[in-house]
């Protein structure tokens, strides 16, 4: 594509919605699982059996999720997929290995206990719940990987497609665990969410594989030819994630040290649940930096600028109008001083949400020049500053509850964008900087 040829603003947003109506509708599979297991004589212990193995997954998905951008970013023909296929399976083999030890081994029992926290009386639930999970990661793998296919190849709306039938099928098993009185333990959400996982699974391979079918066996000009070129690319992505998951557990850890433990924690969940979903819908700008930018950087720098204020405007409406009061009362439930703090929360969650959109962005540059490695390293002062802050906050104002998670968590994420910035300033000024992945370099490992 030429970048003097114009790109309309309808075609960048029939490549766009259809990606955040797919994120969004991400938060209906959970409604999905939660309403059916709360329909237990035990719902508690079920739901928390349920939760508890999920979080575990949730580290383990996190790498797979991150398949997606690789895919997208460096897959133009069939050489460079078989050569991304080779670093998926040995990815998939590590997670299944690691879920086999978890679930037949001691270690299991050991990183629910203590690096969870798990009650006892909780323990083998738990298990049992991951010892079903374990295998989404499969069906994950597969659909991030055909995902990042039809995304580059412009058919966004198999993500929806996906997605809804997905939803259709978790709705439909939900109700015949419900209607023979099925709903005893946890393994029934382990079992809807990894039905729901294997459908869109099969959808994104059913089409993903015909747009494979269709590519050219080898582009020349493509530099990405061999499986050590991929692993490049791909090995800081997956480090950033292991630093990303150590976040959520320190945040925790920390409000559990402020004056009001149970208040601090629940009011950082609720306020950072409705954050997400304000966000949810923005979550693929990086897909419009990888497909577009290079023929049309003034149209998508347009694109970004535009969608990248309206969650933080979405946020700021909920936070300080009586929008946000009747949200959570009458939509969530929530009343009495938990309503007020985490509102309170919430506020000082707006920052987040006006970074977060152009981290995604200027994430999207990151891989379109094949330079992870600074995500690594953005990702680690996230950690390192969240920690600082939340230390200080807690010495110096532990009244402050929730929002010492919220100003935490809003400063990581701007040092993260910091790294970030400064790494593609020096790139524009410096070209011979460029990804190490370039056409003359060969890093077959």
């Amino acid at each position: 594509m030429s970048s003097d040829e114009p790109l309309s603003w309808r075609r960048l947003l029939a490549f766009f919605i259809p990606l955040g109506i797919s994120a969004s509708l991400v938060t209906i599979s959970h409604v999905i699982i939660n309403s059916t297991l709360a329909r237990s004589d035990q719902a508690e212990v079920v739901i928390a059996s349920y939760a508890l193995a999920g979080s575990l997954l949730a580290v383990t998905e996190r790498p797979s999720t991150l398949l997606r951008q690789t895919c997208s970013a460096l897959v133009r023909d069939r050489l460079s997929f078989q050569a991304l296929i080779y670093v998926t399976k040995i990815f998939l083999a590590a997670v299944l290995l690691l879920g086999g030890a978890i679930v037949y081994t001691p270690i299991g029992t050991s990183i629910f206990k203590y690096l969870f926290g798990v009650d006892k009386a909780l323990l083998e639930p738990v298990i049992q719940v991951y010892q079903i999970l374990m295998f989404v990661s499969i069906f994950s793998v597969i659909r991030n990987i055909y995902q990042g296919v039809i995304i580059t190849n412009n058919k966004t709306k198999w993500l929806t497609i996906g997605m809804i039938i997905r939803l259709a099928g978790m709705y439909s098993l939900s109700l015949y665990f419900i209607w023979t009185d099925s709903v005893t333990s946890g393994t029934v959400g382990a079992i809807i969410f990894a039905a729901g996982m294997l459908i869109e699974a099969a959808v994104s391979y059913l089409e993903g594989r015909k747009i494979v079918q269709h590519m050219p066996e080898q582009i020349e000009e493509h530099h990405i030819k061999t499986k050590g070129q991929v692993f490049y690319f791909y090995k800081p992505l997956l480090l950033s994630s292991l630093v990303a998951m150590f976040i959520g557990p320190i945040i925790n850890i920390m409000l559990g040290k402020t004056e009001g433990i149970a208040l601090a924690i629940s009011s950082f969940a609720i306020a950072g649940s409705i954050m997400q979903l304000m966000l949810s819908f923005f979550t693929y700008i990086h897909q419009i930096v990888l497909n577009f930018y290079n023929a049309y950087p003034r149209k998508v720098n347009q694109f970004a600028l535009t969608m990248g204020f309206i969650p933080f405007l979405l946020t700021l409406t909920v936070a300080y109008t009586p929008l946000g009061p009747w949200f959570l009362e009458h939509a969530m439930n929530v009343r009495g001083e938990l309503l007020e703090e985490s509102l309170r929360t919430l506020r000082a969650f707006i920052s987040f949400t006006l970074i977060t959109p152009f981290l995604d962005y200027s994430n999207g540059l990151i891989l379109l020049r094949g330079q992870t490695k600074t995500m690594f390293r953005s990702q680690t002062a996230n950690a390192i500053c969240t920690t600082i802050v939340l230390i200080i906050l807690v010495l110096a104002a532990p009244g402050l509850n929730g929002v010492i998670g919220a100003v935490a968590q809003s400063t990581g994420l701007l040092a993260e964008l910091l790294i970030v910035w400064m790494v593609i300033r020096r790139t524009n000024r410096e070209p011979s900087l460029q990804s190490k992945s370039s056409p003359n370099k060969s890093i077959d490992a």
